[in-house]
Formats: C-alpha cells, sequence, structure tokens
C-alpha cells in the first residue's frame, strides 16, 4: 500500500487554573429560577442535588490577573515543548474559545484582535506564514480546530498546526443561576504533524453535524435570573432539552465515526467526552454500546476528570487528552496503536466526533 499522509499527536499540553472552588463555596449563593423568583430550597439541597446529578464536587477558577489568551499561551508553550519543535515551523495556530479575554468582574467580550494572534504574540513567533484564526463552535470548538487542521495536514500544504481549547466560563457565568456550578476555566493545547505511513494511522475518520432549527438557542446569553441586576449577559443553558438531544445525538455521532474509520468498536479503548455532566456522558457512552448490541460497556471505557475540574467548555477534551497520555488519570493510559475516540456537543447545537489511532513507537 502506497504511503499516505496522516495527522498525528506529536506533543501536548494544559493549563489547570490555581484556584479552588468547592460545592461548599457556594453555599452563601442566592440562587433565582429563570422566572425571577428565588428558589425555594435551602442551598445545601441544591447543591447536594446538584452534585449528584453532575458528579461535580469542585472546580478550578483562573485568578483574577489572568484572561483566556493567557492560559491559551501557557497550554500551547506546554505542547510545543512537548512535541520538541522549533515554534516558527508552525504552519497553523488554531484557537476555540467562545468569549474571548472577559476581565475578572466584567462580562464584556474581547475577541479583537484574535486569541489565535495573542498567543502568537505571547509566544513571540515572528513567521508571517504562521496563521493565527479562532474557531467558535460551542464546547465541541477544540474538537472541530481538530478537524480543520486535518484537512490542512491530508492536503499535503502544511507539516505544524497548533491547536488550542482556552475558555474561562467563571466570567460569563451567573452567579444567582444554579447552573453556574458546573462552569470551570482551563486550556489545553496539542501539536499536530504530518506522518507519511502505509497504514492509517493517528485522526482516522470524523463527523460533525449542527442542528438549529429547533435547538440553535439551548444555550445562549441573557440577563442574570436576578432581574435587579442590570444588563449584563450570561451564559444561559436549557439542560433538560440540551440532555435530551446529547443522548439523541452523539451516540448516532460517535458511531457513525467508529463505523466510517473501519475499526469495530471492540477495538475501541477509549472514549474520550466532553466532560459536561456525568451522569449524560454514562448515558451517552452506554447507549453508544447498545447501537453494537453490547448490554454493558467495558470497565474503564470513559476516563472522567469532571469531579474535580467541572466543565471548561472547549478546553476539556485536550486537557483530558494531556493527562491521559501522561498517565494522571487512574486505570486509564493510551498505547502504541491503541484506538480512541473524541466526542463533543455543544452551543449550536454542534455535536463532533472523531477516531484516533495511536501511532506505534517506530511512526
Amino acid at each position: 500500500m502506497p504511503k499516505q499522509i496522516y495527522t498525528i499527536i506529536t506533543g501536548s499540553g494544559s493549563y489547570v487554573p490555581t484556584r479552588l472552588v468547592t460545592n461548599t463555596g457556594f453555599s452563601e449563593s442566592t440562587f433565582f429560577e429563570s422566572s425571577g423568583v428565588p428558589i425555594n430550597l435551602p442551598n445545601a439541597e441544591i447543591i447536594e442535588k446538584f452534585k449528584n446529578i453532575t458528579g461535580i464536587h469542585e472546580r478550578r477558577y483562573v485568578e483574577d490577573n489572568l484572561v483566556c489568551s493567557d492560559i491559551a499561551f501557557m497550554a500551547a508553550e506546554k505542547a510545543i515543548a512537548d512535541a520538541r519543535l522549533d515554534k516558527e515551523t508552525l504552519d497553523y495556530i488554531i484557537v476555540a474559545h467562545n468569549f474571548g479575554d472577559v476581565k475578572a468582574g466584567d462580562t464584556h467580550i474581547d475577541t479583537v484582535p484574535t486569541i489565535a494572534s495573542r498567543v502568537k504574540h505571547k509566544l513571540g513567533i515572528r513567521n508571517p506564514e504562521t496563521v493565527a484564526y479562532d474557531l467558535p463552535f460551542g464546547c465541541p470548538g477544540w474538537l472541530q480546530a481538530v478537524i480543520h487542521a486535518n484537512y490542512f495536514i491530508r492536503s499535503g500544504d502544511v507539516k505544524n498546526i497548533l491547536v488550542i481549547g482556552s475558555e474561562t466560563l467563571s466570567r460569563i457565568s451567573d452567579p444567582h443561576d444554579r447552573d453556574s456550578m458546573i462552569y470551570s476555566d482551563g486550556a489545553g493545547a496539542v501539536i499536530l504533524t504530518a506522518v507519511e505511513s502505509e497504514t492509517p494511522v493517528g485522526l482516522l475518520s470524523h463527523v460533525a453535524r449542527t442542528d438549529a432549527v429547533d435547538q440553535a438557542y439551548y444555550l445562549k446569553m441573557d440577563k442574570s435570573y436576578k432581574t435587579a441586576e442590570g444588563t449584563n449577559l450570561y451564559l444561559k443553558m436549557n439542560g433538560r432539552k440540551l440532555y435530551e438531544y446529547a443522548l439523541k445525538t452523539v451516540p448516532m455521532a460517535i458511531k457513525a465515526a467508529i463505523d466510517k474509520s473501519g475499526v469495530g468498536i471492540d477495538a475501541i479503548q477509549r472514549v474520550l467526552i466532553h466532560q459536561a455532566n456525568e451522569k449524560m456522558d454514562d448515558a451517552i457512552v452506554n447507549r453508544l454500546y447498545e447501537l453494537y448490541g453490547r448490554k454493558e460497556r467495558p470497565e474503564f471505557s470513559m476516563p472522567m476528570i469532571i469531579s474535580w475540574l467541572g466543565n471548561n467548555s472547549v478546553a476539556t477534551l485536550p486537557i483530558l487528552y494531556d493527562m491521559v497520555i501522561k498517565d494522571q488519570v487512574t486505570n486509564h493510559i493510551l498505547n502504541p496503536g491503541d484506538h480512541f475516540v473524541f466526542a463533543s456537543v455543544g452551543a449550536g447545537m454542534n455535536v463532533n466526533a472523531a477516531v484516533y489511532k495511536m501511532p506505534e513507537i517506530n511512526s
């Protein structure tokens, strides 16, 4: 079989903020319904129900002096070092985010210049042919950026691409909305590199979809549930509708990616899924295996970090990958030749999935 160009990950890095916020940190919060009426339950009960549904015990917020582009840069530096790559040889820098550089105590979105250009500036890259651009695609943005990069690499035009997912959701979450306890901050990055191989390796297949007729506003920006708070806009979520949508579409998307790859479900060692809600992710992966006629999924098939990192949107998948590949998630490791899946769902509504084969040592 003649050699073809494939996309492999040659380095990864992540930034996990140092500010730890446990569930008890919300004990003094005042939560409201979407109607503006205070929730008539003790905070301890609200928090306990939240933990049982989402699996989240704590999350990380960035320090006040940091913004999205800062932590994107920190993750990028680690990925570049991990890949042992000359940063001037990067062909593209693609940054997935949704809100840009939101400063502490403010909800104004700042995206000019692009976050990718800010990262390139912070990295000190002088090469004008290192093209930098942003990709807003909801929580699946990082994986969609990987899909973009794969097309560039498979064309034969480029060799190395830096793909970053960075978000500071704590800056745009309504403190009076109990859903705000889900959100967190973080950044992750990978270096994608072209490799010639006679056998398929790296990114084998992908699928993506957008459902916007009825689902476009399941996630949206709107005023605080505490109506007296003014006109600032915050991230709002129709949790029930989103859950139902994800459970219906994500397993099908993952199956489509697996079937497209030519790899059987039994060859998939891990499913790296967007960490949005522990119960939802469990249900999605269970349904995936049901689609293949499996009554149970394999033990340790789905690494989870949501319990202590929360939902940091586009940063989830690259942070999860970085931690797994560096043996920082108990009972989860990826070995040469292993197959795994990336999958995500989020605002839009957008869904994507991809199948990846770990390169052999001599690749």
